[in-house]
């Protein structure tokens, strides 16, 4: 009586895993691995300098727009002769619309000089206006529109990197508990073995149990022993793949120390309840805010831009360029003291066209085929982020039932595991049938485990589909 008093205690415990085997403060859960992935992997990182780098492609462009200050000096002397002696210093301001303002210096002395040039110091404020090719838009305006957009193509594609990289490191991360679970119920197994083991020798030396129990109980223990180091095995083998996402904030990388476990209460990850898990909302926050889709409608502008500017050389060159003129160095009043086109001006106008604008049509029939490629492989891309979200979707809702029927397939097979025991106890059964029905118990409890943690994959992978992964 007392071996079978001791023997209902082993068998209540068999299915109990040690919840209080570990300390709070060396545990790690799904939301702080995230959390550390955005902070601290290289990975994360190299998204933000790529969005330093379109910043200063940005100031690279806005120089095209800077003033110019520039002056020219001249002279000539010859058989102790001086030609002439020419300094030109000016400033030039381009304009956003292509409009160009420039004011100048000049002092010109000496002999011999151009008849076309002004002699003495005179001064001049001018314009310089495109009257046809590049009014609309010409390269240094369409490089400054699109290299702020390509600003903004960075943050999506940061957001577009990280939600893949944050895929990686929580579908590890799911691996690292399903290991480490699969491993606790083994080890926990082996204990309840090594004491039932201890119990049925102890039995069979006061002759209340026949020999072949020990060896029947031995054979089981050896076998979760086995199974004990293997999973030892792939749940070490876990850990070393979880630390691949897990970096110091030194940039070094970061080996999970062994006393370092998946946290407490697992199947309650707080994180999730945050989730939007309704198939109409993800359907459509991923087509308002997948990163994938908002870096075609941005690739869509800066082609739109372009095909502005290519549609540019359809146009002629026609630029018009007025100076007014004035003595002295008195930009101000030179300015002023003459009515336009009347005295002290100087104007040009220039006309270029080629005949038969053959590269200008070329260039702007590619920029057309562009955006008509670009829109095709948009609307591929929609259709293969919709079929995604709807696929881990299906997948969402099919796991949740069978995390369901898989619990209540486990606690079936714990039902005849301890309905076995009653009948052992009534001499109507053996320790043989009692260990299969127990096998198949870990095998159920196992399954239920990787259904758990492939449903948990499987929510973040709906998030991920959806673009929500940040």
């Amino acid at each position: 009586m007392i071996f079978i008093k001791q023997y209902i205690f082993v068998f209540i415990s068999v299915f109990a895993i040690v919840a209080n085997a570990q300390d709070t403060s060396n545990t790690l859960n799904a939301e702080q691995v995230l959390q550390l992935v955005r902070k601290f992997h290289p990975i994360a990182k190299q998204a933000i300098i790529n969005i330093e780098k379109s910043k200063a492609d940005i100031l690279q462009a806005k120089a095209a727009f800077d003033p110019i200050l520039s002056n020219y000096i001249a002279q000539k002397t010859f058989d102790a002769t001086n030609y002439y002696t020419y300094t030109a210093p000016e400033i030039r301001i381009p304009t956003w619309y292509g409009i160009e303002v420039s004011a100048g210096l000049e002092n010109l002395s000496g002999k011999y000089y151009d008849p076309s040039e002004t002699r003495g110091q005179t001064n001049y404020v001018g314009v310089s206006v495109p009257l046809a090719k590049n009014l609309v838009i010409d390269k240094r305006r369409a490089f400054l529109k699109q290299s702020k957009i390509f600003n903004t193509m960075a943050v999506v594609e940061q957001r577009a990197i990280i939600n893949d990289l944050l895929l990686d490191a929580i579908e590890t991360y799911w691996n690292w508990v399903r290991e480490y679970q699969t491993y606790l119920v083994v080890k926990n197994n082996v204990e309840v073995n090594i004491k039932r083991y201890d119990l049925v020798k102890r039995a069979y030396k006061n002759g209340e149990r026949p020999a072949i129990d020990t060896i029947e109980a031995l054979a089981q223990l050896q076998s979760f022993q086995y199974q004990q180091n293997m999973k030892q095995l792939a749940y070490q083998n876990a850990a070393l793949a979880m630390s691949a996402f897990l970096w110091k904030e030194n940039d070094e990388p970061y080996y999970l120390p062994s006393m370092v476990t998946p946290q407490l209460g697992w199947e309650n990850e707080t994180n999730i309840s945050k989730f939007s898990l309704a198939l109409t909302d993800l359907l459509q926050v991923a087509q308002e805010n997948h990163p994938d889709l908002l870096l075609y409608n941005f690739k869509l502008q800066v082609l739109a831009i372009d095909k502005k500017l290519k549609f540019q050389e359809l146009l002629p060159k026609v630029d018009f360029r007025y100076n007014q003129l004035g003595k002295g160095y008195d930009l101000l009043k030179s300015s002023v003291q003459s009515p336009l086109f009347q005295n002290n001006f100087q104007y040009g106008l220039k006309f270029e066209m080629p005949l038969r604008i053959s590269q200008g049509r070329s260039d702007y029939a590619k920029a057309k085929l562009k955006i008509k490629d670009t829109k095709l492989s948009q609307n591929q891309k929609i259709l293969s982020v919709q079929i995604k979200v709807k696929s881990y979707y299906n997948e969402f809702e099919t796991l949740k039932n069978q995390v369901a029927l898989q619990s209540n397939n486990y606690t079936s097979y714990q039902q005849l595991v301890k309905a076995e025991e009653a009948k052992f106890f009534n001499g109507e059964s053996s320790l043989f049938i009692i260990n299969s029905r127990e096998n198949k118990a870990l095998e159920a409890q196992e399954k239920l485990i990787e259904i758990k943690t492939k449903y948990f994959k499987t929510i973040y992978a709906l998030q991920w589909s959806a673009g929500l992964l940040q």
